[in-house]
């Protein structure tokens, strides 16, 4: 969950008469017509992104008639406030997260989902595995008190007592796992584990959503009115979405390079970055998807949601999610 973007591409602009724009040909003259607008990154720049940074290198979005900042998030800046206030058109969120926002009155849709499979794993180490949740029953587990719910959510889904369970508050660091603090780590499937087998140290990772935790992250999520007076921009966005992580999809290794040759000074290990691809490509893709396509989701993946957000203290309805950019991005 890291990083910033590929410099902005810069167009000519003002000044040209009839003869110049002749001289210059249609690409000039579509550079100058180019409409600007923003999607909202939910974290740092970082392979976690890396379909959007194939879409702009490869030119998705100016074909669409699009020119695309890539607006990097991170802790101190969250993803709604510049899509409520119109500065960014699209952002990257999660299904809790814009739950909350709604319920404080945002007027956010869900337009597609990035992430098919909540990323939350349980990491422990092979000698002391955590198979199952009921596994977590007489374990120590590291986390940030924060993330009880997500806990107590996952221990309520499969019947298990969140009492049998010892929450040790941590920073969020493999450390504590690998000196015995704890028996095992709440964290995501794409940084912790990873960084343990960089250090080659071997982990079992039990996937939540393997286990009935079911919230859609990395979420595209738009305003009512953007949907209403922006639809054409939005659709164009998604598509340069869509055909970007196909292409990450076929070469993670290539994506990997490019978001390297991208940020050269933030400080991304090469190794690092291609695991994180490579281990987000089941975490997107699945067989929903190669069969309706990148983002998609169902009346039953909403349902579930509902079911799971509930648990986290979040009532929502259907209403939340809008398929209808899915629907024209895809071809119906």
């Amino acid at each position: 969950m890291t990083s910033l973007l590929l410099p902005r591409r810069t167009f000519l602009s003002g000044g040209l008469g009839a003869l110049g724009v002749m001289a210059l040909g249609l690409p000039a003259l579509r550079a100058q017509t180019l409409t600007p607008v923003a999607l909202q990154l939910s974290w740092l720049h970082s392979v976690q992104f890396a379909g959007s940074y194939i879409a702009r290198e490869k030119g998705y979005w100016r074909d669409l008639g699009l020119e695309v900042a890539l607006n990097p998030g991170g802790p101190n800046a969250p993803v709604e406030p510049p899509v409520v206030s119109g500065q960014a058109l699209v952002g990257i969120s999660a299904a809790d997260y814009t739950a909350a926002a709604v319920e404080q009155g945002a007027p956010f849709k869900i337009i597609a989902v990035a992430m098919q499979k909540n990323p939350f794993v349980i990491a422990s180490l092979p000698a002391n595995p955590v198979n199952t949740p009921a596994d977590l029953v007489g374990k120590r587990i590291g986390m940030a008190l924060a993330n009880t719910p997500v806990l107590q959510a996952l221990c309520t889904i499969n019947g298990v007592d969140i009492n049998a369970i010892e929450i040790v508050p941590t920073q969020y660091d493999a450390a504590p796992l690998l000196a015995n603090q704890v028996d095992c780590l709440l964290c995501w499937e794409t940084d912790l584990p990873v960084a343990m087998a960089i250090q080659g140290v071997e982990s079992v990772t039990m996937l939540m959503a393997d286990h009935g935790y079911a919230v859609h992250s990395q979420t595209y999520i738009a305003t009512d009115d953007s949907l209403a007076n922006r639809r054409d921009q939005i659709v164009a966005l998604m598509k340069g979405e869509v055909m970007g992580w196909n292409d990450y999809k076929a070469d993670t290794a290539a994506a990997t390079d490019l978001t390297l040759a991208a940020f050269p000074d933030q400080g991304l290990d090469r190794a690092t970055q291609l695991m994180q691809a490579e281990r987000q490509v089941p975490l997107m893709f699945s067989d929903l998807t190669d069969a309706n396509g990148f983002g998609w989701f169902t009346e039953e993946t909403v349902a579930q949601n509902i079911e799971t957000l509930a648990l986290l203290g979040r009532t929502v309805t259907p209403e939340l999610w809008d398929r209808s950019i899915l629907e024209a991005v895809h071809g119906g």
